[in-house]
């Protein structure tokens, strides 16, 4: 009896209607200002993207230049790089190929103290010659395997890399500018010279 009641008392309760009625339709006018809002509105986005598009066009150049410094920098940085090493392996290769070279300067001069006596001509000295000239070609045999060379000056065309000219004279029996004395020796270690050659140069009048 309960139930019956209580599905009675629901029917008599009345029904409210939750929706909202639908909105009206714009009328001819607010239909053409909604169209003239919304085309000022796409012309006034199209302005502020030409407006930007040059600013964008800038800041891209710019970009692509920064980038191609950047590029240049660092090919000089690299290549800098590349010539210190190669100057650095170069100078540790001639460090090792002239090793000793500071002593053999020292010992050049040496060697030209022996040379002078040799040439002297002392009667009785025969035998104290012959000691030095023992000792004078040890002296060669080991610059000789230390890569040291006698430059050859005498009777050649004077060559101003190998020689240095400390006096000219005139002999007809030679060419103009032939070497015709040599006052000290000049001596090449390997490829490299260290010490030229002092030298007469024969210089033919006109």
């Amino acid at each position: 009896m309960e139930e019956q009641k209580i599905n009675e008392e629901v029917k008599k309760t009345p029904v409210v209607n939750e929706t909202t009625p639908d909105t009206p339709p714009k009328t001819p006018e607010e239909q053409k200002d909604s169209s003239e809002s919304n085309q000022t509105e796409t012309k006034n986005f199209a302005k502020k993207i030409k407006i930007k598009k040059p600013k964008i066009d800038k800041e891209k150049d710019e970009l692509i230049k920064a980038n191609l410094e950047l590029k240049e920098k660092v090919l000089r940085i690299t290549a800098e790089m590349q010539n210190m090493k190669r100057r650095y392996d170069l100078d540790i290769s001639n460090l090792h190929k002239y090793e000793g070279e500071d002593l053999i300067t020292k010992i050049l001069p040496v060697i030209d103290n022996f040379e002078r006596a040799l040439n002297l001509k002392v009667e009785g000295a025969e035998k104290f010659t012959a000691g030095f000239k023992m000792i004078y070609d040890n002296l060669i045999e080991i610059l000789k395997s230390k890569g040291i060379t006698e430059i050859n000056c005498l009777h050649e065309e004077f060559n101003p890399t190998y020689m240095n000219a400390v006096m000219t004279d005139t002999n007809a029996e030679f060419d103009n500018n032939v070497v015709l004395e040599v006052f000290q020796k000049g001596y090449m270690y390997k490829e490299k010279i260290i010490r030229p050659a002092m030298v007469k140069v024969n210089e033919k009048k006109d």
